[in-house]
């Protein structure tokens, strides 16, 4: 897999994207996220990807069924008030089907509120566009969840 230029990322850049698009970049998505999760099934609860020099990248698994995982991913940004998580994308990684979509996606950087307005498919399209730019983004920084066999699972990331 190519990181640096998909084609159905590029490809619907300058043009109103089409359902099959929006199936081939949610496609594209599955193969980023499995670049981080290799494990993906097995994951149960929280886990925190910790890099040199980078923010803490934070995963956790809602759902875990047969054929379907619902999951968070997040950065965590501490403040005043307690913490900001930012971006957190709420993502259904469909395993039958090798697709990741973006249920939701709280950022500061894309206005994405109108998912399910008029015109809905560029609205998901821009949403699973800014996922596959953003786990691109993380692979490069090295993010990686498995799970150790000894522990079960990687402790979380310490947010004090």
């Amino acid at each position: 897999m190519q990181l640096d230029r998909s084609l159905a990322v590029y490809k619907c850049l300058d043009e109103s994207p089409s359902v099959g698009d929006l199936l081939a970049l949610c496609e594209e998505n599955y193969g980023h996220l499995h670049s981080l999760a290799p494990q993906l099934r097995r994951l149960r609860g929280e886990y925190c990807s910790s890099r040199p020099d980078h923010q803490d990248l934070h995963l956790t698994i809602l759902e875990q069924t047969p054929y379907t995982t619902l999951l968070r991913l997040t950065y965590q940004f501490a403040n005043s008030a307690g913490g900001v998580a930012d971006p957190n994308a709420l993502l259904r990684v469909y395993h039958d089907a090798r697709q990741v979509e973006a249920e939701d996606l709280h950022q500061q950087s894309l206005p994405t509120r109108r998912l399910y307005q008029a015109p809905g498919l560029v609205n998901k399209w821009r949403l699973n566009l800014f996922v596959a730019k953003w786990l691109t983004f993380c692979i490069r920084q090295g993010h990686l969840f498995v799970v150790d066999v000894a522990r079960l699972r990687e402790p979380a990331c310490d947010l004090s």
